[in-house]
């Protein structure tokens, strides 16, 4: 059953691969390993967009490793540790108890430098036994993956050694867990040359004194090459030809090629097999009986090599379970010297994990970008959010002052301690969470009709459905692809649903006005990322602070960003202008208007809901979708 009851889904799934494999793989299907039930909710569940968003495997314009989260962390020297690693990071964990296991298990290599040095020296030999094994056990292995195997046995066993020695529990289980496998290097190292050939058909690759059978055809060889050699010096001194030699090709075989300046000297006995532009080849009777028995010989020996590789093969197929269960192991390690290493070089510490809502972390750092910005110094922030008084941040603060780069830190940092790594941070104490969504960053889907506003909404919408109240929400400027009092109404609302809901979230938004919602929201407080004015300058100081921002400085942002003299000025008139007529926010929209999600609704709206609800989205072009959307605007309006 493989604890697949109750899941008809998995087992469909399961029984197709397995029809594959067979349909595939005929005689020689593999040993497999039970089938391990991954269910999400075991898990800290992050979406495709956020991990996009935060560019935790990859970075989103370059679609590359350099740049995103784990360029900084992965220090792995295996191909399973690497591969192990990714596993980590798409499924970090939601249990604090195994969370705090990883955490100690990497301290203590943080705290024991020359036993991470030591390991470390030894993984770097290791080849990838996973993907060896795979081709051993469906009969695509090679002679030189056999050495590979005997090869990686001799650290494995330096590994094995290095952790017994340990006072740690937590690497006791590993240890026991990894077998030194003497059986199968003892298999190898007696049968398969030192240097195996890539392909069988590049002998040796089996030992001498392996097999009798296989050392006398080697030595009728041997003896054969020898003869052809005394057979050239006793040609050329019964001839007189200096530059006569006996050569081989797979077409012709043995030859004996004479160049045309002395062909004079060639004897009747020659018999002539090819014709050059310099020179003519022969061949003799004595010469071509020997070549039979060299050539002879020699496929005897590829087809007793062949044979005798298949029987090793086997025997160590037969121990792929073993191999498997320690490729694994050595993984893990790989994995935890990895994030020691990044702990150690990058500085961070290890985070207390616990069951609680609060999540507090002292002098954070975004772990990306303090490894690339070199220029200047990363200013480190206090975060601090729970589920009781501060569950809402609502963060404001002009562009580039680093409202951006402090909430996907806080998301990162959670991240980095459910995987077991350690925090780029001062102090962290971290209550675990069950999701992590993002709502940040303005981009459109053409393909699928979606116009950036559209895209924003949708994955707003995703988020609202689906967070709980232990979940992480991380958003970025909600509403600003449309009209600024739609974009502030809709912005106001989800603060509202959030607040409401209980999920910690960290909300960064231009515009100012939401800043009221602490006064009848009692867990939302207000943060700004502070600046300094200095004349008609101003300073990103990359600080938060408790309050609200008095201003968003865009103008200020659009002159550092090299926007024209005349623009900036033109730009001073206009914002001036439209202070001084802008009327009341608070008394032109109000409070019914600011909630999207108001109860209350008057007829008019209960038939736009049942006109709604009545819309066949799933056979509806875009255009469609448009003209629909103007009809209820228009209805609205009414």
């Amino acid at each position: 059953s493989f604890g697949l009851e109750n899941r008809p889904e998995s087992e469909i799934a399961l029984g197709v691969l397995l029809n594959y494999m067979l349909a595939t793989q005929i005689d020689d299907m593999p040993p497999l390993k039970n089938p391990v039930f991954y269910d999400r909710q075991d898990f800290l569940q992050i979406d495709e967009t956020t991990m996009s968003n935060l560019e935790i495997l990859k970075t989103i314009k370059g679609d590359t490793k350099s740049g995103a989260l784990l360029s900084v962390i992965d220090m792995t020297l295996s191909a399973m540790g690497g591969r192990l690693l990714k596993q980590w990071i798409n499924y970090p964990l939601i249990d604090a108890a195994k969370i705090n296991k990883r955490l100690d298990r990497v301290e203590l290599l943080v705290k024991d430098a020359g036993l991470k040095k030591a390991l470390r020296s030894n993984l770097k030999e290791i080849a990838d036994i996973e993907r060896i094994i795979t081709r051993i056990s469906t009969n695509s292995a090679k002679p030189r993956d056999l050495g590979a195997i005997r090869d990686a046995v001799v650290f494995i066993k330096e590994i094995k050694e290095l952790l017994s020695k340990l006072n740690s529990t937590g690497f006791a289980e590993l240890e026991g867990k990894l077998d030194s496998l003497d059986d199968v290097y003892e298999i190898i190292k007696e049968s398969i040359v030192n240097e195996p050939p890539n392909s069988l058909r590049t002998p040796p690759v089996i030992k001498e004194g392996f097999n009798k059978e296989l050392d006398d055809l080697r030595d009728l060889t041997r003896n054969s090459k020898k003869w052809i050699a005394e057979l050239e010096a006793k040609e050329k001194e019964a001839t007189g030809i200096n530059f006569l030699k006996i050569g081989y090709n797979k077409v012709f075989g043995y030859y004996i090629e004479v160049t045309k300046a002395n062909i004079h000297l060639v004897p009747e006995s020659y018999i002539r097999k090819q014709t050059l532009v310099n020179a003519e080849r022969f061949i003799t009777p004595d010469l071509k009986e020997q070549e039979e028995k060299i050539v002879g010989a020699e496929e005897k020996i590829f087809e007793l090599e062949r044979r005798l590789f298949e029987e090793i093969r086997i025997k160590v197929q037969q121990q792929s379970a073993r191999i498997r269960n320690s490729s694994d192991v050595i993984a893990e390690i790989d994995v935890l010297c990895s994030l020691a290493e990044a702990a150690e070089r990058n500085i961070y510490v290890k985070p207390e994990i616990g069951n609680g809502g609060a999540i507090r972390l002292e002098e954070s750092r975004h772990p990306v970008i303090e490894s690339v910005v070199t220029d200047e110094r990363f200013v480190p922030n206090d975060i601090y959010i729970d589920n009781s008084e501060n569950q809402l941040l609502l963060i404001t603060g002009p562009n580039m002052a680093g409202k951006s780069t402090l909430i996907r830190q806080a998301a990162l940092c959670v991240l980095l301690a459910q995987i077991g790594s350690f925090v780029p941070a001062k102090s962290a104490s971290i209550g675990v969470v069950d999701k992590i969504f993002t709502r940040v960053g303005a981009s459109d889907n053409l393909s699928k009709g979606q116009s950036t506003f559209m895209v924003e909404m949708v994955e707003t919408a995703y988020i609202l459905r689906n967070a709980t109240e232990k979940s992480l929400v991380i958003l970025d400027e909600i509403g600003r692809g449309t009209s600024t009092f739609d974009g502030m109404s809709i912005a106001w609302s989800v603060a509202e649903f959030l607040h409401d809901l209980g999920c910690k979230t960290l909300f960064a938004t231009h515009y100012h006005e939401l800043a009221e919602l602490s006064k009848d929201k009692d867990r939302i407080k207000n943060f700004n990322v502070c600046v300094r004015e200095s004349g008609d300058k101003i300073v990103f100081l990359r600080k938060l602070v408790e309050g609200a921002a008095s201003h968003s400085y865009g103008i200020e942002v659009a002159r550092l960003a090299g926007i024209p003299g005349e623009v900036i000025s033109s730009a001073k008139k206009v914002l001036y202008n439209l202070k001084k007529t802008q009327s009341d926010i608070k008394s032109s929209i109000s409070e019914d208007q600011l909630t999207l999600f108001n109860k209350e609704q008057d007829k008019t709206e209960d038939e736009l809901a049942a006109e709604i609800a009545a819309i066949d989205t799933d056979n509806m072009t875009p255009m469609q979708a448009l003209t629909k959307i103007a009809e209820l605007k228009e209805k609205l309006g009414e």
